[in-house]
């Protein structure tokens, strides 16, 4: 298994990170970060943030949907292993004072910047609003400094696609900042993982939900077979005798994030690239591998979902602990800007 990317710090660190829930999490997110997150729960005080307020930037078209899966996701949370006594497990739109310290930031970045923002042009390419573009969305680098800054967090888990975004961060951080004449608020890092983002079972792009090209973590038995059978490897590996190529092939991109026998992986990825070895034994592999790691994660969640008010709890106990961290920030960003009367 890969190991997380480690904190380059000897100091306690705050991290914060999260996920829009906009539907079921799949491999992609475990191994981009829901592992990690696990990882880092035993040494680090951790926030994991359901971004709903943000989900809405592009979905207010189908609010339900982002509603239902709030609680979808946190199933794929605890069924993983994040333990709600070790990280922070909050919602987002219930903790009004990261609205409000967004308002504030927005003051302190203009649109020409906003849409500099690499992270955000290509967003807007990919959801191809050209220049429909909602506000909210435009403006979710403010938006994510507030829900970074709000609870001081130090390190942030994203891929390298969101550097842009911490950076975005750290400039208002810094200009707040000077604005108050001291540091009130904490500039951050970006936690970038040795695996980020996988590719689709499709092989055309990335691993993602509004593309159907995923593998849920709660997939059946009978869902995982499915998708492996239609696992993109090398189509030019038409005979079994012929050499295989590895670049570009999915069942051995999968094969690498997940499968616990490297040494017998590393021999048959060289048995496969000098002929001889057919997409069939690949793919079969990748099968027991993915069941094996799957069921588990699958049986847990069931039992969460039994007790959906439970689950809810845990939420709810979450968000108010958050709250509180964040309200402390929005009172100290307030008295900064004299915003303080009574």
């Amino acid at each position: 298994m890969n190991q997380p990317a480690t904190p380059a710090t000897a100091t306690p660190s705050v991290i914060l990170t999260g996920d829009r829930p906009t539907g079921p999490l799949h491999l992609g997110h475990y191994v981009g970060s829901l592992r990690n997150r696990v990882t880092y729960q035993h040494d680090y005080q951790q926030f994991i943030m359901l971004a709903d307020s943000q989900a809405l930037t592009d979905n207010m078209e189908d609010t339900g949907k982002v509603h239902r899966n709030v609680v979808e996701v946190a199933l794929d949370y605890l069924a993983v292993g994040i333990d709600p006594a070790k990280s922070t497990i909050l919602i987002q739109s219930q903790i009004p004072e990261l609205a409000e310290l967004t308002f504030y930031y927005l003051n302190m970045v203009t649109v020409a910047r906003l849409e500099r923002n690499p992270t955000v042009k290509q967003e807007i390419v990919l959801r191809g609003f050209e220049r429909d573009i909602p506000a909210g969305f435009l403006t979710y680098p403010a938006s994510q400094a507030a829900d970074i800054s709000a609870f001081k967090a130090t390190l942030v888990p994203v891929g390298e696609d969101q550097i842009p975004m911490i950076e975005q961060t750290n400039e208002i951080v810094r200009k707040f900042n000077r604005l108050a004449n001291r540091d009130i608020l904490v500039e951050c890092k970006a936690l970038v993982p040795e695996i980020g983002r996988l590719p689709g079972i499709d092989g055309k792009a990335k691993m993602s939900k509004s593309l159907g090209n995923t593998i849920n973590l709660g997939a059946s038995a009978e869902e995982i077979t499915a998708a492996v059978k239609k696992v993109y490897t090398d189509p030019l590996h038409l005979r079994v005798q012929d050499p295989g190529h590895l670049e570009g092939n999915v069942a051995f991109i999968y094969l690498d994030a997940f499968d616990p026998e490297k040494a017998a992986l590393e021999e048959m990825k060289a048995h496969y690239v000098r002929g001889g070895l057919g997409d069939s034994v690949v793919k079969k592999r990748l099968e027991v591998v993915l069941q094996e790691m799957l069921a588990p994660i699958r049986a847990r969640r069931e039992e969460f979902a039994k007790d959906k008010g439970q689950v809810m709890q845990i939420l709810k106990e979450g968000t108010a602990k958050a709250r509180e961290v964040a309200a402390r920030t929005a009172d100290e960003v307030k008295a900064a800007l004299g915003l303080s009367y009574f």
